[in-house]
């Protein structure tokens, strides 16, 4: 009778491992555009003036486009720039991967506040930062 059970819980963990597993797999990946400041809207850049000291992440919407921010906090210097590696679907979220780069060689030795906004389009999905 103990073999049944291990077996059976050995099966039910296998399971639901390969159910977990699968929710994070890629669907599809999705189309984006980067937001140039001038461009966010003004109610996102209100919350982006108040969180940028410290390194954020947040969601925006207009029920239109989805905006992605990712904010890396107050740096030293300027001359940084953010690249996204990769913007996709699974079953259960959308998935942003961001990476800080820089600073350049010829950095002003400014206080700056990078951060990135992304647009794509509206879903009804929770977001994963990585």
């Amino acid at each position: 009778m103990k073999q049944y059970f291990f077996v059976a819980m050995f099966v039910t963990c296998f399971f639901l491992y390969g159910c977990a597993a699968g929710a994070d797999k890629k669907v599809e990946d999705l189309e984006y555009t980067i937001v140039e400041q001038a461009d966010v809207p003004e109610e996102l850049q209100k919350i982006i003036e108040e969180k940028k000291e410290a390194p954020f992440t947040l969601t925006y919407t207009d029920n239109e486009c989805l905006y992605i921010v990712a904010g890396y906090g107050v740096q030293s210097t300027g001359g940084y720039s953010i690249e996204v590696p990769e913007l996709y679907l699974t079953k259960e979220n959308i998935v942003i991967d961001t990476n800080l780069i820089g600073p350049t060689e010829k950095a002003v030795a400014l206080k700056s506040y990078p951060y990135v906004v992304v647009m794509t389009e509206y879903r009804e999905l929770p977001v994963l930062f990585q």
